[in-house]
C-alpha cells in the first residue's frame, strides 16, 4: 500500500473529517463572538462608565519618541478585558452545547430502555 494511499484512508476517516469540519466551525464561530463583543457588547458598555472605547485602555510604559524612532511600549489591557468577555461568551455557548446534546443522550438511552 503506497503512502498516498494510505493517507488517503487516513484522511477519510470519519473522525478525522468531523475534526476538520469542528475546527473550521469552530473558527469561524470564534470570529461571531468576536464582533459581537466587540461591536455589539463592549460600546455600550463603554458608553455606560463615560464613553471609554476598551481596546485604546492601556498603560503607557514608554512613550513613542519619532526623533529617537523609538515605539511606544504599553499594556493593553483593555483588549485583555475584550478577550475575557469573548472567552466567557464562547465557554457559556459551548456549556449550553454540551449540556443539550447531554439532555439528548438521555433522552435517547432512557426511550432504548423503556
Amino acid at each position: 500500500m503506497g503512502m498516498v494511499s494510505e493517507f488517503k484512508e487516513f484522511a477519510m476517516k470519519g473522525n478525522v473529517v468531523d475534526m476538520a469540519v469542528g475546527i473550521i466551525i469552530g473558527a469561524e464561530f470564534g470570529k461571531i463572538v468576536n464582533s459581537l463583543v466587540n461591536d455589539v457588547i463592549m460600546p455600550p458598555i463603554g458608553l455606560a462608565i463615560g464613553g471609554v472605547n476598551f481596546s485604546d485602555l492601556k498603560v503607557v510604559i514608554q512613550q513613542a519618541d519619532a526623533a529617537t524612532k523609538t515605539a511606544q511600549v504599553a499594556i493593553g489591557y483593555g483588549s485583555f478585558i475584550q478577550s475575557v468577555f469573548n472567552f466567557v461568551i464562547i465557554a457559556f455557548a459551548i456549556f449550553m452545547m454540551i449540556k443539550g446534546i447531554n439532555s439528548m443522550r438521555k433522552d435517547t438511552v432512557s426511550e432504548k430502555t423503556a
